[in-house]
């Protein structure tokens, strides 16, 4: 098996091929990193992965999984550690949005919400931590929100489960400390991507995907001994 084993140069993410994962792809890549991506869309995925070849002549594995499903996260983490002997970075990103009110929302949209901006993210890095405690280093990004932090209109069962998301990460950053292993959480409020496109909002309004993979790049790059716990962006003007 062909494992890519460069010490901390391996960074996994995941909801790879567009918005932030994708910024976030592409801001590691122009540095020198061994990519693995997920993403749900396949072709999207692999349009994402052979551009970046090309462009930053890097290597690149990408995987396509709905990492909602607990049996296809279980797959992808399965294939990672065939391909990857030291786990650098794991970036938690994949995740959705269904706007909406718990006093009237669809049924079932906070155990969708729930199972894509939690569980994923849970049972992906509970595959993974094996390796990075034995290895006793690694970093791990949570994308969490503004909606982990406050309540909002219309933010429903995405709200809850990125309230979820965060204790999550709290959890986790209290476990790895003694492993030497960082956990940061990411808090972005409004960045231009595709769910924004078609709303009429200014893009100058918001942030770009670039600013927020500019941070998470800035914080793996501290000292042993320095971790950022937390990283809070907001639009200048503030939130929409």
């Amino acid at each position: 098996m062909d494992k890519q084993n460069s010490n901390k140069l391996n960074i996994i993410i995941t909801g790879a091929s567009r918005g932030i994962g994708r910024a976030i792809a592409e801001k590691f890549a122009a540095q020198g990193y061994n990519l693995f991506l997920c993403a749900h869309n396949e072709e999207k995925l692999a349009a994402c992965a052979d551009e970046l070849k090309l462009v930053y002549n890097i290597p690149v594995k990408a995987y396509a999984a709905d990492l909602s499903d607990k049996e296809q996260t279980k797959r992808f983490g399965a294939w990672v550690l065939e391909n990857c002997d030291q786990i650098g970075i794991l970036v938690n990103n994949a995740g959705n949005f269904l706007p909406g009110s718990v006093n009237n929302e669809d049924d079932l949209v906070l155990e969708k919400m729930i199972a894509i901006n939690l569980y994923s993210a849970y049972h992906l890095t509970r595959l993974l931590l094996p390796v990075m405690m034995k290895q006793k280093h690694g970093h791990i990004f949570n994308m969490c929100s503004i909606a982990s932090l406050n309540a909002y209109p219309n933010g429903g069962s995405y709200s809850i489960s990125k309230f979820a998301l965060m204790g999550f990460n709290k959890n986790l950053r209290e476990e790895m400390r003694s492993f030497n292993i960082k956990v940061t959480g990411v808090y972005p409020g409004a960045v231009f991507t595709d769910s924004w496109a078609g709303s009429g909002v200014d893009k100058k309004r918001i942030m770009e995907s670039a600013d927020i993979a500019d941070m998470i790049y800035a914080a793996s790059r501290l000292s042993a001994a320095a971790c950022v716990e937390d990283i809070v962006l907001r639009p200048q003007l503030g939130d929409l």
